[in-house]
């Protein structure tokens, strides 16, 4: 259950009640409260035949009678897409030229909102505006959807490119901070400890070992070991540059394994090995 509330009072003003174009909270139609109604020949003349469809009268009114454009839509039966322009004030003019070839086509926009977004894929895509074949869809919502998966895969597109330049420039900053460990390797009669190599391979560790280690190829005084036994991966190692210390020894998911002690005994007797590479 959820309680959505329209009014806020402001404490110690005068009682009044203002004009929202977001909340319609107090938009009523007069003729739910007096229905005998005359009209001035004006907004006859504009397009007006005692129907508001679905518009407040003051709007529709406002709208025929200072803008020409409302009183075309109106007369030309494009009132779904009126009651969209009224409601939300944008500029038509840009859209003008496509809604004169919708009402020369016969065209009905049924939904103002789809049809603009629509209209602005065209564009997206480069598509002639002032065209027929694309102005007026025979089902404007499966048309709207064609364009609107295009658009998604361009963009997933667009970021998977934009993900392989990372990577690559991630793998070379990677090499130029790291490179000087690489090769590095401490082992007893039982486990391997060596340098992770590239971000792909930080990457896959954390993966394989349901940590967050993939992304720390960016940390400037870290060093990044992975612990294995016989090829499995064990425990994941992070060493100081500063201290040349163990920071932290991680297995699967972030639990300690039975070889825990061992390994960060194993990389501790070792540490001055990384020491030595730093000053090579």
């Amino acid at each position: 259950m959820s309680l959505f509330y329209c009014d806020l009072w402001n404490e110690y003003s005068d009682m009044e009640v203002r004009k929202s174009q977001e909340i319609r909270a107090y938009d009523i139609t007069p003729r739910c409260t007096y229905p005998r109604q005359r009209f001035i020949p004006e907004v006859k003349r504009n397009g007006f035949k005692g129907e508001y469809h679905n518009i407040l009268p003051y709007d529709l009114f406002k709208g025929i009678l200072s803008d020409s454009r409302a009183e075309t839509l109106l007369k030309a039966g494009q009132h779904p897409m009126l009651r969209y322009y009224l409601h939300h004030s944008f500029n038509i003019g840009e859209y003008w030229a496509s809604i004169k070839i919708c009402i020369r086509n016969g065209y009905t926009i049924s939904d103002g909102s789809v049809w603009r977004d629509t209209i602005e894929l065209l564009r997206h895509f480069g598509r002639d505006t002032n065209s027929p074949k694309y102005v007026c869809p025979q089902d404007l919502k499966a048309e709207h959807d064609r364009l609107v998966a295009g658009r998604n895969r361009q963009r997933e597109r667009e970021r998977t490119e934009q993900q392989r330049q990372k990577a690559v420039e991630d793998e070379k900053q990677y090499l130029k901070a790291k490179g000087m460990f690489f090769g590095l390797v401490f082992s007893d009669s039982l486990i391997c400890v060596k340098v992770i190599e590239s971000v792909e391979e930080m990457i896959e560790e954390g993966r394989m070992m349901h940590h967050c280690v993939g992304g720390y190829h960016n940390r400037e005084n870290s060093l990044i070991l992975s612990a294995t036994i016989d090829g499995r991966r064990i425990e994941t190692v992070e060493v100081s540059l500063k201290t040349f210390e163990v920071v932290q020894c991680r297995g699967l998911c972030n639990e300690n394994t039975e070889y825990h002690e061992r390994i960060i005994d194993l990389v501790n007797r070792n540490a001055h090995q990384i020491r030595k590479r730093m000053t090579a």
